[in-house]
């Protein structure tokens, strides 16, 4: 079970985490998450280049360790690099010590300001020590979730989750993963054409 949109309340609970941009200008930041990985994110940079769009790829450490020429690709075309640990862990089941410590081990690769916890899930005892421990750290959650790892959702609805909650400012959730290459690869051209007749812009997250 999963919220395509973020209620407002849960934003209100986590006040200290990042869920949108500014509503006032026509900009949609994109993401993706769990890469790098071979076919999955040179599809993805393909077509934001086709579109002069950038976005911003939480990358997992292990992945980075296994496909670093996708890793420097992602950062030869302009696109900004986030924290999305080591291990792909899920922080309400991780001791924090050990959460810490595999989010230090990404930060190696990454050096980045920017921080996603996976699966969204983190306890505020690890976001405080990772506030405390880097003090410019920015911890990225997101507005529109496009399902897109769901094996269950059809392309086609996929891509209506996506058309129909993003707006000004959203940050929108994609993943560069095989599990949800089968709908990431109906609906993400689709989306990017529909939001640039839409007059928007997409930009990385600073």
């Amino acid at each position: 079970m999963y919220l395509v949109k973020t209620p407002w309340l849960l934003k209100q609970f986590y006040s200290g985490l990042l869920w949108n941009e500014d509503r006032d200008k026509r900009i949609i930041y994109l993401t993706f998450d769990d890469g790098p990985i071979p076919v999955v994110t040179p599809f993805v940079l393909k077509i934001l280049k086709q579109y002069q769009a950038k976005a911003t790829f939480f990358c997992i450490g292990d992945n980075i360790r296994k496909h670093p020429d996708v890793f420097e690709q992602v950062k030869a075309d302009g696109h900004a690099i986030g924290n999305h640990t080591f291990h792909h862990l899920k922080g309400w089941k991780t001791e924090d010590n050990i959460y810490i410590k595999d989010m230090q081990a990404c930060q190696e690769l990454t050096q980045s300001n920017l921080f996603r916890p996976p699966y969204g899930r983190i306890k505020k005892s690890q976001a405080k020590t990772l506030q405390n421990l880097y003090p410019n750290l920015k911890i990225i959650m997101w507005d529109v979730l496009s399902g897109d790892f769901d094996m269950s959702l059809e392309p086609e609805r996929c891509l209506k989750n996506v058309v129909k909650h993003t707006e000004n400012g959203s940050i929108v959730v994609f993943h560069d993963s095989l599990k949800a290459f089968n709908r990431l690869e109906y609906v993400l051209p689709r989306a990017m054409e529909y939001w640039s007749k839409e007059g928007y812009q997409f930009k990385i997250l600073l």
